[in-house]
């Protein structure tokens, strides 16, 4: 199978190559040299395939990274910062847009989408695949948009979709964070990236799976607040991230 994933120097992303080496023919996205640099320290170098740089805010981009694949996993993601800044909107929403788009018109198989959730509603009511996450903030109101836009696009067109709604993305083996801070008195909600990356996986090669909506933490106590119950079900997915250490 020959999946693009963009985002694939990301936090996520690396872990999602490292996941898929030697399964799938992997096409590597992201916008720039430098973005490979941010975890080189931790992953090394990657030169398991074909890797593309470019805007995912500009469509003909996508387009070309897009041709010839039959699967997308789509992790790239803009963390918000100067309020004034327009990148959380040209590649949180316009890069999606330009993802489901592409896919749509050039018939892929499968878009595996890395949404973003809390695990525990703030007014106590169990998160499944249809309780959006409430919070306003203007990450958080982004990632609302591409679930819907992904909910959308697949109700219009038929474009095979799996959603994955992770909380907080650590990596169990180094015991570290996204930031580097290390795990200690470790709380519900997090999701160790390798298995995060299986998830990917799994929902990219489960044809039956036409639309979902997936949370994917990796803390037991996680099943009596939202759905990974129901995630560990449809995609066959074995948590394998030893968190209890850091307790």
């Amino acid at each position: 199978m020959k999946t693009v994933i963009f985002g694939a120097a990301g936090w996520l992303g690396r872990a999602v190559l490292q996941n898929l080496a030697g399964k799938h023919d992997i096409r590597a996205f992201d916008y720039g040299p430098q973005a490979w640099e941010a975890y080189r320290d931790l992953d090394g170098d990657w030169n398991g395939g074909e890797v593309i740089h470019g805007d995912i805010a500009d469509y003909r981009t996508v387009e070309r990274a897009i041709r010839g694949v039959d699967g997308v996993i789509h992790t790239a993601v803009y963390f918000v910062g100067d309020p004034n800044d327009d990148k959380p909107f040209l590649i949180n929403l316009k890069g999606l847009w330009n993802v489901l788009q592409a896919a749509q018109e050039q018939g892929v198989r499968k878009v595996v989408h890395i949404g973003s959730c809390q695990t525990v509603h703030s007014e106590g009511i169990f998160f499944s695949s249809e309780v959006r996450r409430p919070d306003g903030s203007l990450y958080a109101v982004c990632k609302r948009l591409q679930e819907e836009m992904c909910r959308q696009i697949h109700e219009a067109f038929g474009l095979p979709i799996v959603v994955l709604r992770p909380d907080y993305i650590v990596d169990s083996r180094l015991g570290i964070g996204k930031y580097r801070e290390p795990l200690q008195n470790i709380r519900n909600g997090l999701v160790c990236r390798h298995d995060l990356a299986e998830a990917c996986r799994l929902a990219l090669e489960r044809d039956e799976v036409e639309f979902d909506v997936l949370h994917v933490v990796g803390m037991p106590e996680a099943d009596a607040t939202c759905n990974t119950a129901r995630g560990r079900e449809v995609l066959g997915l074995e948590y394998k991230g030893n968190l209890d250490q850091y307790r």
